[in-house]
């Protein structure tokens, strides 16, 4: 075969596939020309292909070059067509849909402020030498009472003071073995001192738990039947209050500002004696965060200590009082409501 045939029937091959391309209505008959002048098996392409072996050896340099150009453009013709139709395939391109338009950015969740506080102290604390420590939420009334000095006659066991469980279909009966959900976090020191007696006495502990506390308290801007507490506890030999002075003062610094000063108030509570309110006078304010004190004689002994070797000093603080006084959050309830318009300042 000579040359020139060959040569006319590619260009023809060529003008035929644009054209049939660009007359398709939609993508399935785009796809359907695809095939006919394209198609693996039986594609006018590849029958035009096959003659190449017919070519005089002196012409096939030629005719070979020409066949690849004419198969480009075929191609390039199809995949201009295939765009024009929105894709290909056998999906078209929605009625008054503009591509030029700019593309909508998807919404991005963040982390609460709540659990952005709990991540801050966390490395607040663990840079003075804290780790964190967990506990159940869910607590028998040792833990929750009897290891930290609190008696049975103290308010703070008053069953309205508190969220005592009991099996479904039964009266509630509060005594030693009714499970409640913890009061405060204080809880996990007594579990960590435990645990530390029997894995490795005489070793110091130094921790913090962060977590949920339960009482029925009547939400108000301050007040929330839930709410977050961090414990911090340090034992070991000659711990004094001057310890527990430096570690709050470092932290208030550190979370709140060089600028920020802390007071001690003298308090009472069960577990430590003795034991102070802490104040942080912020932007103009003393703010009352929580309270504080050396370990009590009684819990060392509850949980195996000997309180003439050891020494300790624990503190608990509201977590929700501190996003707040750092955020200018007024309403506690704001933190819970759900309200994404409230919570994506943060």
């Amino acid at each position: 075969m000579s040359l020139q045939p060959f040569l006319d029937r590619l260009d023809q091959l060529q003008s035929d596939a644009q054209n049939a391309f660009d007359g398709a209505a939609d993508a399935d008959a785009l796809e359907a020309a695809r095939v006919t002048f394209l198609g693996a098996k039986n594609g006018q392409f590849k029958d035009v292909q096959k003659m190449l072996g017919g070519i005089e050896p002196a012409d096939k340099r030629a005719a070979g070059m020409r066949l690849n150009d004419v198969k480009q453009a075929i191609h390039t013709a199809f995949e201009t067509a295939q765009s024009q139709l929105g894709g290909g395939g056998s999906s078209q391109i929605e009625p008054g849909f503009d591509p030029s338009l700019p593309g909508r950015r998807p919404r991005l969740g963040h982390i609460h402020p709540i659990t952005q506080t709990i991540d801050h102290l966390t490395e607040i604390m663990g840079r003075m030498g804290f780790e964190v420590a967990e506990g159940p939420e869910v607590e028998d009334p040792f833990h929750n009472f009897v290891a930290l000095n609190i008696p049975e006659d103290h308010p703070a066991r008053d069953p309205l003071d508190n969220f005592y469980l009991a099996t479904a279909g039964t009266a509630v009966d509060i005594g030693e073995g009714d499970a409640l959900l913890r009061s405060q976090t204080s809880t996990v020191q007594i579990r960590v001192m435990q645990e530390r007696q029997n894995s490795a006495p005489g070793q110091p502990i130094r921790i913090i738990s962060l977590g949920r506390v339960y009482r029925p308290d009547a939400p108000d801007a301050t007040h929330f039947p839930m709410f977050h507490q961090m414990e911090g506890l340090f034992v070991d030999e000659h711990v004094t209050m001057a310890n527990l002075k430096t570690v709050l003062r470092v932290f208030a610094n550190n979370y709140l500002g060089d600028d920020v000063e802390i007071r001690f108030r003298p308090s009472f509570f069960p577990f430590t004696e003795p034991s102070v309110e802490v104040d942080f006078l912020w932007n103009g304010t003393w703010i009352e965060f929580g309270g504080a004190g050396m370990v009590d004689p009684n819990v060392f002994e509850a949980v195996g200590y000997d309180p003439e070797k050891v020494s300790g000093f624990a503190f608990g603080l509201g977590v929700e009082r501190l996003c707040m006084r750092r955020h200018g959050i007024t309403d506690i309830r704001d933190l819970y409501s759900g309200d994404l318009r409230f919570l994506q300042q943060f």
